[in-house]
């Protein structure tokens, strides 16, 4: 089977490997198509000390269910089903402790980053049962691909408990703060408003029917506020950088909460009387339990057409190391490119410019 292996930072190669065998409790997938996620990037790069040269990586993933390990239900993993996989992977000894929470549990292992388990930038995968999710057959497949980051964005909108009358700035116009905006409408939130630097990210988020505005074209506050109605009630960072928290900060109202799910930088500087002396809340995100995973799957189903608008580029396994390297550049198309592994032909996304953005 082919693999995109990390040979070293900055190189991925197309390299012939032995198809997986799925074992007790497995279940091996012939993938269809692969997410770049910012993180994998960032492991490209080797900025995030997250991934080592020799790995597979790949986390957000779609495919057929191709075999079955000892013990695995046929009747409830059918041979050919589509089907994604949390890539969360918690020890049975600590499932019922963390159920419910179980990015939480402390020997979890999620594929794509620990470097001994074969990922899916792959032709396949195997995965323990327990993560398998099949997935709605209308749903066209390589869009279950997009299932993980929205997954992100549900636990991230989740942490912040919006109701739907709720004031909301999102920012970061990328595929997570482009899935957040998803994750909110499913919410029920009616007044969204997001702030993004890029004008093609700004173009392809107004598409999915909230107010956008660019952040270094005036005072983010008094424009916030005049889009919604008055500030902010909650925002979520989907970049996770000094200035946007900051920006967060200065376009809520007193008592607000702030999510921080973009993962920008490991440090960064917080006021500490906007916190303290003005009742904001700061909290964090980070990837999702298993039912805002399964929440996210049956949502993609029933909104293909909503989901199809965030995927700007599909590439084969050949032309993935060109693609990683014009992300780590910052000249990536404005929403996610997928790595198909069961159709060669390319895909571009019509009137979507170049430029690109977290978790896992």
């Amino acid at each position: 089977m082919r693999a995109l292996v990390l040979t070293d930072y900055h190189r991925l190669d197309v390299v012939e490997r032995e198809r997986p065998e799925p074992g007790p409790g497995e279940v091996l997938l012939r993938l269809c198509a692969t997410g770049i996620c910012g993180s994998d990037v960032h492991g490209f790069t080797g900025e995030n000390g997250r991934r080592v040269p020799g790995q597979v990586m790949g986390h957000e993933s779609s495919g057929t269910v191709a075999a079955l390990g000892e013990g695995v239900d046929e009747a409830a993993f059918p041979l050919g089903a589509p089907a994604t996989f949390n890539p969360v992977v918690v020890p049975a000894a600590e499932a019922e402790a963390y159920r419910g929470r179980e990015q939480h549990a402390p020997g979890k292992a999620v594929i794509g980053v620990v470097p001994a388990i074969q990922a899916s930038f792959a032709d396949y995968v195997v995965v323990p049962a327990g993560n398998v999710l099949l997935l709605d057959p209308d749903l066209p497949l390589h869009l279950g691909a997009l299932i993980e980051p929205l997954a992100v964005a549900v636990h991230a909108v989740g942490r912040g408990t919006p109701s739907a009358d709720d004031r909301v700035l999102v920012i970061g116009g990328g595929p997570i703060g482009q899935s957040v905006v998803l994750a909110l409408h499913r919410a029920g939130v009616r007044r969204i408003v997001l702030s993004e630097r890029d004008p093609a990210r700004r173009e392809l988020v107004a598409s999915l029917g909230v107010e956008v505005l660019d952040p270094s074209a005036g005072d983010l506050a008094e424009r916030v506020a005049e889009l919604l109605g008055g500030p902010a009630d909650l925002a979520i960072d989907a970049v996770g950088l000094t200035p946007t928290l900051a920006d967060a900060f200065a376009a809520t109202a007193l008592g607000s909460r702030i999510v921080l799910v973009g993962m920008g930088s490991p440090r960064l500087e917080v006021s500490a009387f906007a916190i303290s002396t003005e009742e904001r809340t700061l909290i964090g995100s980070f990837t999702y339990s298993a039912k805002d995973f399964a929440d996210a799957a049956a949502w993609i189903g029933a909104h293909a057409d909503q989901v199809e608008l965030l995927v700007s580029r599909i590439v084969g396994p050949e032309e993935a190391h060109a693609s990683f390297a014009a992300l780590a550049a910052g000249e990536g198309p404005a929403g996610k490119i997928l790595v198909r592994f069961d159709q060669p032909e390319p895909f571009d996304q019509p009137d979507q410019p170049d430029q690109e953005g977290e978790p896992a």
